[in-house]
Protein backbone atom coordinates (compact mmCIF):
# COMPACT_ATOMS: atom_id res chain seq x y z
CA UNK A 1 0.00 0.00 0.00
CA UNK A 2 1.30 3.05 -1.08
CA UNK A 3 1.03 6.25 1.34
CA UNK A 4 -1.39 8.72 -0.86
CA UNK A 5 -4.77 9.38 -1.11
CA UNK A 6 -5.86 9.91 -5.01
CA UNK A 7 -8.39 11.33 -6.91
CA UNK A 8 -10.47 10.42 -9.84
CA UNK A 9 -10.58 12.04 -13.12
CA UNK A 10 -15.01 11.79 -14.03
CA UNK A 11 -17.95 10.20 -13.30
CA UNK A 12 -16.28 6.49 -13.52
CA UNK A 13 -13.05 4.80 -13.38
CA UNK A 14 -11.18 4.87 -16.70
CA UNK A 15 -9.95 1.56 -18.06
CA UNK A 16 -6.44 2.99 -17.13
CA UNK A 17 -7.64 4.23 -13.55
CA UNK A 18 -8.50 0.92 -12.60
CA UNK A 19 -5.55 -1.11 -13.66
CA UNK A 20 -3.02 1.65 -12.26
CA UNK A 21 -5.35 2.06 -8.65
CA UNK A 22 -5.39 -1.96 -8.82
CA UNK A 23 -1.58 -2.21 -9.01
CA UNK A 24 -0.67 1.08 -6.76
CA UNK A 25 -3.08 0.15 -3.87
CA UNK A 26 -3.22 3.81 -2.63
CA UNK A 27 -4.25 3.97 1.09
CA UNK A 28 -7.49 5.97 -0.34
CA UNK A 29 -9.40 8.47 -2.76
CA UNK A 30 -11.01 11.93 -2.47
CA UNK A 31 -14.17 12.63 -4.34
CA UNK A 32 -15.35 16.10 -6.11
CA UNK A 33 -18.27 17.50 -8.13
CA UNK A 34 -16.61 15.91 -11.30
CA UNK A 35 -16.85 12.93 -9.99
CA UNK A 36 -20.77 12.99 -9.02
CA UNK A 37 -24.07 12.95 -10.77
CA UNK A 38 -26.62 10.87 -8.75
CA UNK A 39 -27.08 8.69 -6.02
CA UNK A 40 -27.22 5.38 -8.08
CA UNK A 41 -23.86 6.59 -10.29
CA UNK A 42 -22.09 7.52 -6.87
CA UNK A 43 -22.97 4.24 -5.68
CA UNK A 44 -21.43 2.21 -8.27
CA UNK A 45 -18.44 4.62 -8.20
CA UNK A 46 -17.80 4.03 -4.39
CA UNK A 47 -18.40 0.06 -5.11
CA UNK A 48 -15.81 0.05 -7.52
CA UNK A 49 -13.42 1.02 -5.60
CA UNK A 50 -14.05 -0.97 -2.76
CA UNK A 51 -13.62 -3.93 -5.29
CA UNK A 52 -10.40 -3.15 -6.77
CA UNK A 53 -9.25 -3.27 -3.43
CA UNK A 54 -11.39 -6.07 -1.30
CA UNK A 55 -11.66 -3.51 1.38
CA UNK A 56 -15.20 -2.52 2.57
CA UNK A 57 -13.67 -0.36 4.95
CA UNK A 58 -12.02 1.65 2.10
CA UNK A 59 -10.53 4.99 3.03
CA UNK A 60 -13.20 7.09 0.49
CA UNK A 61 -13.13 10.34 1.18
CA UNK A 62 -15.19 14.34 0.13
CA UNK A 63 -15.19 17.67 1.49
CA UNK A 64 -18.58 18.04 2.76
CA UNK A 65 -18.58 20.66 4.93
CA UNK A 66 -22.21 22.56 3.85
CA UNK A 67 -22.24 26.33 3.14
CA UNK A 68 -19.80 27.21 0.04
CA UNK A 69 -17.64 24.29 0.57
CA UNK A 70 -20.40 21.60 -0.91
CA UNK A 71 -19.36 18.20 -3.15
CA UNK A 72 -22.81 16.92 -3.25
CA UNK A 73 -25.19 19.55 -4.03
CA UNK A 74 -29.26 20.46 -3.91
CA UNK A 75 -31.35 19.26 -5.26
CA UNK A 76 -30.06 15.52 -5.26
CA UNK A 77 -29.05 15.95 -1.40
CA UNK A 78 -29.96 18.42 1.14
CA UNK A 79 -28.28 21.77 1.31
CA UNK A 80 -26.47 21.86 4.89
CA UNK A 81 -25.48 25.61 6.40
CA UNK A 82 -21.90 26.26 7.21
CA UNK A 83 -19.96 26.48 10.64
CA UNK A 84 -20.61 29.98 11.22
CA UNK A 85 -24.57 29.31 12.03
CA UNK A 86 -23.77 27.02 14.79
CA UNK A 87 -21.63 29.65 16.01
CA UNK A 88 -24.34 32.44 15.72
CA UNK A 89 -26.50 30.36 17.53
CA UNK A 90 -24.09 29.38 20.24
CA UNK A 91 -24.26 33.13 21.19
CA UNK A 92 -27.74 32.97 22.58
CA UNK A 93 -28.46 28.54 23.01
CA UNK A 94 -25.04 26.94 23.57
CA UNK A 95 -26.61 23.45 24.58
CA UNK A 96 -28.72 24.04 21.67
CA UNK A 97 -25.84 24.83 19.07
CA UNK A 98 -24.09 22.10 20.30
CA UNK A 99 -27.04 19.67 19.46
CA UNK A 100 -28.06 21.35 15.88
CA UNK A 101 -23.85 20.91 14.71
CA UNK A 102 -24.44 17.23 16.28
CA UNK A 103 -27.73 16.25 14.52
CA UNK A 104 -26.27 18.41 11.28
CA UNK A 105 -22.89 16.43 11.09
CA UNK A 106 -24.86 13.00 11.45
CA UNK A 107 -26.96 13.84 8.67
CA UNK A 108 -24.03 14.45 6.40
CA UNK A 109 -23.11 11.08 7.75
CA UNK A 110 -25.60 9.42 5.97
CA UNK A 111 -26.04 10.88 2.93
CA UNK A 112 -22.24 10.16 2.93
CA UNK A 113 -23.09 6.31 4.16
CA UNK A 114 -25.58 5.84 1.58
CA UNK A 115 -23.22 6.42 -1.27
CA UNK A 116 -20.33 4.57 0.32
CA UNK A 117 -18.37 7.25 1.20
CA UNK A 118 -16.27 6.85 4.72
CA UNK A 119 -14.77 10.00 5.54
CA UNK A 120 -15.58 13.49 5.55
CA UNK A 121 -12.81 16.25 5.69
CA UNK A 122 -14.91 17.84 8.44
CA UNK A 123 -14.79 19.69 11.05
CA UNK A 124 -12.89 22.80 10.98
CA UNK A 125 -10.87 23.73 14.10
CA UNK A 126 -9.38 26.59 12.49
CA UNK A 127 -10.25 29.65 15.15
CA UNK A 128 -11.24 32.67 13.40
CA UNK A 129 -9.31 35.89 13.35
CA UNK A 130 -10.27 39.44 12.23
CA UNK A 131 -8.59 40.63 9.25
CA UNK A 132 -7.44 37.15 7.85
CA UNK A 133 -8.15 35.79 4.26
CA UNK A 134 -11.58 34.66 3.72
CA UNK A 135 -10.79 31.58 2.78
CA UNK A 136 -11.77 30.23 6.03
CA UNK A 137 -14.70 32.82 7.34
CA UNK A 138 -18.12 31.73 6.86
CA UNK A 139 -16.79 27.78 6.90
CA UNK A 140 -15.24 28.53 10.30
CA UNK A 141 -16.91 27.53 14.43
CA UNK A 142 -16.07 30.65 15.59
CA UNK A 143 -13.24 32.88 17.40
CA UNK A 144 -13.07 31.29 20.73
CA UNK A 145 -11.15 27.95 21.36
CA UNK A 146 -13.32 27.01 23.84
CA UNK A 147 -16.08 26.98 21.37
CA UNK A 148 -14.54 25.78 18.32
CA UNK A 149 -13.37 22.54 20.54
CA UNK A 150 -17.14 21.94 21.58
CA UNK A 151 -19.08 22.62 18.15
CA UNK A 152 -16.25 20.60 16.79
CA UNK A 153 -16.48 17.65 19.12
CA UNK A 154 -20.18 17.45 17.84
CA UNK A 155 -19.09 17.33 14.52
CA UNK A 156 -17.16 14.56 14.98
CA UNK A 157 -19.76 12.93 17.08
CA UNK A 158 -22.33 13.68 15.00
CA UNK A 159 -20.56 11.58 12.11
CA UNK A 160 -19.03 8.87 13.82
CA UNK A 161 -22.70 7.81 15.16
CA UNK A 162 -23.67 7.84 11.24
CA UNK A 163 -20.83 5.61 10.45
CA UNK A 164 -18.18 8.33 9.30
CA UNK A 165 -14.72 9.26 9.81
CA UNK A 166 -14.37 12.91 10.54
CA UNK A 167 -10.85 14.70 9.79
CA UNK A 168 -10.13 17.61 12.35
CA UNK A 169 -8.25 20.76 10.18
CA UNK A 170 -6.45 22.89 9.13
CA UNK A 171 -3.46 21.68 11.77
CA UNK A 172 -1.64 24.00 13.18
CA UNK A 173 -4.23 26.02 12.52
CA UNK A 174 -5.11 27.90 9.25
CA UNK A 175 -7.51 31.08 11.20
CA UNK A 176 -4.43 33.76 10.76
CA UNK A 177 -3.56 33.13 7.09
CA UNK A 178 -3.72 36.82 5.09
CA UNK A 179 -3.57 34.91 1.62
CA UNK A 180 -5.84 31.88 0.58
CA UNK A 181 -3.39 28.79 0.74
CA UNK A 182 -4.97 27.51 -2.51
CA UNK A 183 -3.87 30.94 -4.05
CA UNK A 184 -0.30 31.42 -2.25
CA UNK A 185 1.84 30.45 0.22
CA UNK A 186 0.63 31.87 3.94
CA UNK A 187 3.13 33.34 6.35
CA UNK A 188 2.29 33.68 9.62
CA UNK A 189 4.24 35.58 12.12
CA UNK A 190 2.38 35.91 15.11
CA UNK A 191 3.81 35.06 18.35
CA UNK A 192 4.24 31.80 20.50
CA UNK A 193 1.00 33.04 22.87
CA UNK A 194 -0.88 33.68 20.12
CA UNK A 195 -0.13 30.75 18.19
CA UNK A 196 -1.35 28.83 21.70
CA UNK A 197 -4.95 29.95 20.87
CA UNK A 198 -4.37 28.31 17.44
CA UNK A 199 -3.85 25.38 18.83
CA UNK A 200 -6.24 25.22 21.74
CA UNK A 201 -8.98 23.16 19.57
CA UNK A 202 -6.82 20.56 18.04
CA UNK A 203 -4.94 19.92 21.72
CA UNK A 204 -8.83 19.35 22.89
CA UNK A 205 -9.85 16.97 20.85
CA UNK A 206 -6.28 15.35 19.89
CA UNK A 207 -7.90 11.78 19.80
CA UNK A 208 -9.64 12.60 16.64
CA UNK A 209 -9.32 10.02 14.18
CA UNK A 210 -7.94 11.88 11.02
CA UNK A 211 -6.12 14.88 11.21
CA UNK A 212 -5.31 17.31 7.82
CA UNK A 213 -1.99 19.62 8.25
CA UNK A 214 -2.24 23.42 6.69
CA UNK A 215 0.19 24.60 3.91
CA UNK A 216 1.08 27.60 5.97
CA UNK A 217 4.53 29.15 7.00
CA UNK A 218 4.44 29.57 10.91
CA UNK A 219 7.77 31.62 11.27
CA UNK A 220 7.85 30.90 15.18
CA UNK A 221 8.00 27.07 14.57
CA UNK A 222 9.89 27.10 11.53
CA UNK A 223 10.55 30.03 8.96
CA UNK A 224 11.25 28.06 5.96
CA UNK A 225 8.97 25.45 5.42
CA UNK A 226 5.08 25.16 5.75
CA UNK A 227 3.72 22.74 8.24
CA UNK A 228 2.69 20.32 5.60
CA UNK A 229 6.70 19.68 4.89
CA UNK A 230 7.91 20.67 8.50
CA UNK A 231 9.13 17.93 10.58
CA UNK A 232 9.73 20.27 12.94
CA UNK A 233 5.96 21.50 13.31
CA UNK A 234 4.56 17.99 12.14
CA UNK A 235 6.81 16.24 14.75
CA UNK A 236 7.08 18.92 17.90
CA UNK A 237 4.00 20.74 17.43
CA UNK A 238 1.08 18.25 15.69
CA UNK A 239 2.27 15.15 17.38
CA UNK A 240 3.92 16.36 20.87
CA UNK A 241 2.15 19.53 21.90
CA UNK A 242 -0.90 19.29 20.06
CA UNK A 243 -1.20 14.90 21.35
CA UNK A 244 -2.05 13.85 18.14
CA UNK A 245 -1.72 10.74 17.49
CA UNK A 246 -4.24 9.86 14.67
CA UNK A 247 -3.43 9.65 11.00
CA UNK A 248 -2.20 12.82 9.67
CA UNK A 249 -2.67 13.58 5.69
CA UNK A 250 -1.42 16.65 3.91
CA UNK A 251 -3.57 19.29 2.26
CA UNK A 252 -3.61 18.99 -1.18
CA UNK A 253 -0.52 18.82 -3.07
CA UNK A 254 -2.08 21.09 -6.45
CA UNK A 255 -2.44 23.67 -4.25
CA UNK A 256 -0.66 26.72 -5.45
CA UNK A 257 0.91 27.54 -1.66
CA UNK A 258 3.43 24.44 -2.56
CA UNK A 259 6.02 24.92 -5.04
CA UNK A 260 7.96 22.16 -6.97
CA UNK A 261 6.83 19.30 -8.91
CA UNK A 262 3.87 17.12 -7.60
CA UNK A 263 6.07 13.84 -6.99
CA UNK A 264 8.28 15.64 -4.97
CA UNK A 265 6.15 17.26 -2.69
CA UNK A 266 4.05 14.04 -2.14
CA UNK A 267 7.41 12.60 -0.91
CA UNK A 268 8.44 15.34 0.96
CA UNK A 269 5.22 15.46 3.07
CA UNK A 270 5.43 11.73 3.93
CA UNK A 271 9.38 12.57 4.89
CA UNK A 272 8.22 15.45 7.22
CA UNK A 273 6.02 13.25 8.85
CA UNK A 274 2.59 12.85 6.98
CA UNK A 275 0.94 9.49 7.33
CA UNK A 276 -0.22 10.18 3.72
CA UNK A 277 0.14 12.18 1.16
CA UNK A 278 -3.22 14.12 -0.56
CA UNK A 279 -3.53 14.82 -4.46
CA UNK A 280 -6.81 15.41 -5.88
CA UNK A 281 -6.32 16.10 -9.47
CA UNK A 282 -6.59 13.02 -10.83
CA UNK A 283 -4.04 13.42 -13.32
CA UNK A 284 -2.06 10.38 -14.57
CA UNK A 285 1.12 11.13 -14.72
CA UNK A 286 1.01 13.03 -11.27
CA UNK A 287 0.17 9.51 -9.64
CA UNK A 288 2.43 7.54 -11.54
CA UNK A 289 5.33 9.69 -10.24
CA UNK A 290 3.78 10.07 -7.04
CA UNK A 291 3.93 6.02 -7.02
CA UNK A 292 7.33 5.95 -8.12
CA UNK A 293 8.30 8.26 -5.45
CA UNK A 294 6.71 7.11 -2.71
CA UNK A 295 7.96 4.33 0.21
CA UNK A 296 5.30 1.57 1.11
CA UNK A 297 3.58 2.88 3.95
CA UNK A 298 5.11 2.37 7.15
CA UNK A 299 3.94 -0.14 9.77
CA UNK A 300 2.73 2.96 12.36
CA UNK A 301 0.89 4.44 9.66
CA UNK A 302 -0.67 1.37 8.69
CA UNK A 303 -2.44 1.27 11.74
CA UNK A 304 -3.11 4.40 12.45
CA UNK A 305 -5.52 4.23 9.02
CA UNK A 306 -6.56 1.17 10.25
CA UNK A 307 -7.49 2.35 13.43
CA UNK A 308 -9.08 5.62 12.38
CA UNK A 309 -11.11 3.34 10.07
CA UNK A 310 -12.22 1.19 12.90
CA UNK A 311 -13.43 4.19 15.02
CA UNK A 312 -16.94 4.51 13.73
CA UNK A 313 -19.74 2.00 13.62
CA UNK A 314 -21.00 1.16 10.21
CA UNK A 315 -24.34 -0.47 8.92
CA UNK A 316 -26.59 0.33 12.60
CA UNK A 317 -29.97 1.21 12.59
CA UNK A 318 -30.30 5.30 12.15
CA UNK A 319 -32.95 7.62 12.64
CA UNK A 320 -34.79 8.86 9.46
CA UNK A 321 -32.57 11.48 7.58
CA UNK A 322 -35.97 14.05 7.99
CA UNK A 323 -35.46 13.54 11.51
CA UNK A 324 -32.69 15.06 11.94
CA UNK A 325 -33.12 17.74 9.44
CA UNK A 326 -36.42 18.94 11.04
CA UNK A 327 -34.14 18.53 14.46
CA UNK A 328 -31.51 20.53 13.48
CA UNK A 329 -33.77 23.29 11.57
CA UNK A 330 -36.13 23.61 14.66
CA UNK A 331 -32.62 23.91 17.06
CA UNK A 332 -31.48 26.65 14.67
CA UNK A 333 -35.01 28.60 14.52
CA UNK A 334 -33.51 31.35 16.75
CA UNK A 335 -30.94 32.60 14.26
CA UNK A 336 -32.67 31.26 10.83
CA UNK A 337 -32.26 34.24 8.37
Amino acid sequence: MKPVIFGLAGETLSADERAFFAEAEPAGYILFKRNIVDRAQLRALTDDLRAIHGRDDLLIMIDQEGGRVTRMQSPVWPSFPPGAVFDRLYDVAPSSAIAAARANARAIALTLAEVGITVDALPLLDVRQDGASDIMGDRTLGADPMRVAALGRAVLEGLGEGGVVGIVKHMPGHGRALVDSHLALPVVTANLNALETDIAPFRTLNRAPMGMTAHVVYTEWDADRPASLSPTVIGTIIRQRIGFDGLLMSDDLDMKALKGGIPELAAGVVAAGCDLALNCFGKMDDMVGIVESLPEISALSKARLDRAMASVARGTDQPPLAELLATRDQLLEPVAA
